[in-house]
């Protein structure tokens, strides 16, 4: 009794495990599939907002793609997750587990290559700010991001101020009162109620040390860079944000993956051993059943 007593606690702890794995990754699949279908949405309502005024084709500089295309990302490999989990299908849930596994990669991958090629990196992103400060205002989603970057991390243009030359109304030779100067989101914060739009007029041309009281005269791309260094503790737990959550996915989904063979494992044995007491009986009822047992050998 006490042997038996032992193999149902034993068999019951196990199945315990195995619920709660399950539950978990039933419910880590589903609040990522979730919040893929509302990121998809989002990318999808903004591109559609963008389709009107669009002028830019730069996948890096439309959000409304990168959205869409985290969100199709996130929507179906964690859609995978679901079904593997609540189907407790092997295959799948091996390539839940390496889809996982290989987005953490490249991600830490692109990471550390993007710190190792500085300066690849910041060409790179230099080449996409100069394409966007081209059409500055005739893409309402880069104006609004370069104006947030410029008010909040007090820069202007890309590499410096001057940048903004590249632009068809900032330009010096262009007519008009733009010419030669810079956006107003470059400048110092006013000290009036009302803000002066006009405060970057005829700044491009000055030297830097002239303007420094007036208008931003650092980089958004140093402005950044910088920020980043100084602020390196949220920097950490923003990544950590990114990559915890995925390793998570990956290291829960191992172990279910090993329950799962382990109760497989455990269900051929148990069917190996009631096929061999089946052939045991079968191969002892002959010798002593029947009136055969009445005759001597």
């Amino acid at each position: 009794m006490a042997a038996q007593g032992d193999s149902e606690q034993v068999r019951y702890c196990a199945r315990f495990s195995y619920l709660c794995l399950k539950f978990t990754l039933v419910t880590y699949s589903t609040v990522f599939w979730l919040l893929g279908a509302f990121v998809l949405a989002v990318g999808i309502y903004a591109e559609v907002e963008r389709q009107k005024y669009k002028t830019l084709e730069s996948a890096f500089l439309a959000p409304a793609i990168i959205l869409i295309l985290l969100g199709i990302v996130m929507f179906l490999v964690s859609f995978l997750g679901v079904l593997a989990s609540l189907r407790d299908n092997l295959c799948l849930l091996q390539a839940f587990m390496y889809i996982l596994g290989f987005c953490l990669l490249i991600e830490l991958i692109g990471g550390v290559m993007a710190l190792i090629f500085r300066n690849k990196t910041i060409e790179f992103l230099n080449e996409n700010i100069g394409r966007g400060i081209q059409n500055y205002y005739d893409d309402l989603d880069f104006k609004n991001i370069m104006d947030f970057v410029q008010k909040e991390f007090k820069c202007c243009g890309g590499e410096d101020f001057k940048d903004w030359s590249q632009n068809q109304y900032h330009d010096c030779s262009a007519p008009g009162p733009l010419a030669c100067g810079v956006p107003y989101s470059c400048c110092v914060a006013n000290k009036t109620t009302v803000i002066n739009t006009m405060c970057g007029y005829k700044m491009i041309n000055e030297e830097r040390l002239s303007v420094q009281h007036i208008i931003y005269i650092r980089g958004c791309i140093n402005a950044v860079f910088i920020w980043f260094m100084d602020n390196y503790a949220i920097m950490a737990g923003i990544l950590l944000g990114i990559l915890l959550p995925q390793f998570f996915g990956v290291l829960i989904t191992l172990l279910y993956i090993t329950r799962v063979e382990d109760i497989i494992a455990e269900h051929k044995l148990n069917e190996a051993l009631l096929q061999g007491r089946r052939r045991q009986r079968e191969e002892d009822e002959p010798a002593g059943a029947g009136c055969c047992m009445c005759f001597p050998e």
